[in-house]
């Protein structure tokens, strides 16, 4: 159902989309470590980071939850820490954790309830590793660990439920227990056992092999549990750059499924081979279509190439300078593009710019 924040946040895009028609996106100056370091200066806001400097220009639970680890290693303890403190203090207040906090600071879920909230800012505290901070917000986590267990998990499978509707990696799209969200529901799992402060209903499941056994084809994983059987680079993606997954077997064989789809191609990551492989349930369709069909992603690609990186170096060495020159020729660090190696761009929406994920490149240099 469209919320009165869906179409705010709509219009936001669309005002940007304007001011970049008329004046095009900032150019940075300098060599791409020092555009990068830059576009994460801009991306701190004195208060907490924002996922871009561009119509994003807010919280993220994933995407933030995806920096920081390598924003931790690069120096930005304070401003991790100042980040959830925000986040939670915004969370606890409306008794919810979302997807996102708008920049006046109104949680909401785009479009609906995501399995990875959650896990993404437990696995961003679980990294501070500031006991302090979730001793805290102890009562208030325990309440959000339990209400997701009651919603997410299907207690006699222990998979993510088959009929309910759920953002995700792909917000836009309709999928069947998505091994993405599942993967989300492990990597939550293992993080409350490291942390130990917390709740955790999820410790009698094996999620490692229900997901195995669920998912894997025995040459990669799965999307998700509608019968289909093609190709996703965020499914092939994540069991691994959560660390639920650690074989270097498992890893080569869906790097070759993936690179056997061309979905590193021109670089990585789309999501699938196809234009449209899922049903759309928002109007981010209607207004950016393909946007998370055939595109080149950053967000994954970084992610993908962290996983490279544990088995391939040299390969995960190429991918990274095929960013380097994006960065060389943008002068900036976008979030989107077509098959063309052109920004994704239509006449309602223009990709996003200076995204918060260049912590992720910068710290794989």
């Amino acid at each position: 159902m469209l919320h009165p924040i869906h179409i705010t946040e709509g219009l936001r895009m669309f005002r940007r989309r304007l001011k970049v028609s008329l004046f095009g996106i900032k150019k940075y100056k300098g060599n791409p470590i020092e555009i990068s370091k830059q576009i994460i200066e801009d991306c701190w806001n004195n208060r907490y980071f924002t996922t871009s400097t561009g119509h994003f220009k807010e919280f993220w639970t994933r995407d933030f939850g995806i920096c920081t680890e390598s924003l931790l290693k690069l120096g930005y303890r304070k401003q991790v820490y100042s980040t959830l403190k925000y986040a939670l203090d915004i969370f606890k207040k409306h008794r919810k954790i979302t997807t996102t906090i708008t920049p006046y600071n109104v949680p909401f879920n785009f479009p609906t309830y995501s399995p990875d909230s959650l896990p993404f800012l437990i696995r961003s505290l679980k990294l501070l590793n500031n006991k302090e901070l979730i001793n805290q917000y102890k009562p208030f986590l325990n309440k959000e660990i339990n209400k997701y267990y009651n919603i997410v998990l299907d207690k006699e499978t222990g998979l993510v439920k088959k009929g309910k509707v759920f953002s995700s990696m792909k917000d836009n799209v309709m999928r069947c227990s998505c091994l993405y969200d599942n993967t989300m529901v492990a990597m939550l799992n293992n993080d409350l056992k490291e942390i130990k402060l917390l709740d955790n209903p999820l410790k009698n499941y094996n999620f490692k092999e229900i997901i195995k056994s669920n998912f894997w084809t025995g040459e990669y994983f799965l999307d998700d549990l509608s019968g289909k059987k093609y190709v996703s680079g965020d499914a092939n993606t994540f069991p691994y750059y959560t660390g639920v997954f650690t074989s270097k077997s498992m890893m080569k064989s869906s790097m070759r499924k993936l690179e056997q789809e061309g979905l590193d191609k021109p670089f990585p990551l789309k999501y699938t081979k196809a234009l449209n492989q899922n049903k759309h349930f928002s109007f981010m369709e209607i207004v950016a279509p393909n946007y998370e069909g055939n595109t080149n992603w950053i967000h994954l690609g970084l992610c993908y190439i962290n996983v490279v990186n544990k088995v391939d170096k040299q390969k995960a060495g190429k991918y990274i300078e095929q960013y380097t020159q994006i960065i060389k020729r943008h002068k900036n660090f976008l979030e989107v593009f077509n098959h063309n190696k052109k920004p994704y761009q239509n006449m309602f929406y223009y990709c996003d710019e200076g995204m918060l994920w260049v912590a992720n490149y910068l710290n794989m240099i």
